[in-house]
């Protein structure tokens, strides 16, 4: 059987890894923005390597992003954080594309009302056939809202060039009680949440109402003129 691929090993590596499987490209896209060899690029994402900063700024520019955020600048600091573009514009999302800039996996928010007052909390979730699945501890806020109706966000932000997407979930969430099934969607989902271990009560939002936004920006790479 084969091996799966090796997994970056260097903090670099993963963010360049992550970042060009974000824009779609390959290693070799990559390499002839950049004007490296394929194998070097292979290399920065396997190895913990520590690229000159001429080439760092080079591999920024052919991912669409900064220096700073390939080393790890800004990983404690607010996304949004960059001026906003001129002639920048926001446009509605369909459905479809809403689903696709979900995707089947990720990290987003659900906002829902306690008795003193709303609250946010970060999720990691998984997308199943139109619902959104989460797993959480069995006596957290989100637990306390079964059978209620609660809200699911999700976005992404490029500070590099000012622009980016959000999604908007809305409907009511409900508790797995079938522990087999409960089981078995834990052991289908990408992975086990971020924040540890005991969030095994699984639930699932079934959103009556999604809506998207994405502003746009003319001149940023990726964007109609």
């Amino acid at each position: 059987m084969a091996r799966p691929p090796h997994p970056p090993r260097g903090d670099i590596g993963r963010r360049v890894a992550a970042r060009r499987l974000q824009l779609g490209l390959s290693r070799q896209d990559v390499a002839l923005r950049a004007g490296a060899a394929p194998g070097y690029i292979q290399y920065v994402e396997e190895q913990d390597a520590t690229p000159g900063i001429g080439f760092l700024l080079r591999l920024a520019d052919a991912l669409e992003t900064t220096v700073r955020e390939l080393t790890g600048g800004t990983v404690d600091l607010p996304s949004g954080l960059g001026r906003a573009a001129r002639e920048a514009r926001m446009v509605e999302l369909d459905d479809t594309e809403c689903w696709a800039l979900l995707g089947d996996h990720g990290v987003g928010r659900v906002a829902l009302t306690q008795d003193d007052g709303p609250v946010v909390l970060p999720v990691n979730y998984q997308v199943l056939d139109g619902e959104v699945m989460f797993s959480t501890g069995e006596r957290s806020p989100l637990a306390g809202a079964a059978d209620t109706e609660i809200a699911f966000e999700t976005d992404h932000i490029d500070d590099a060039f000012s622009k980016g997407w959000s999604v908007l979930l809305v409907g009511p969430v409900r508790v797995v009680e079938d522990e087999d099934t409960a089981r078995r969607l834990r052991e289908a989902a990408y992975s086990t949440p971020w924040a540890g271990e005991g969030r095994d009560h699984v639930m699932i939002l079934a959103p009556r109402r999604i809506t998207g936004r994405r502003i746009i920006v003319n001149d940023a790479p990726g964007d109609a003129r």
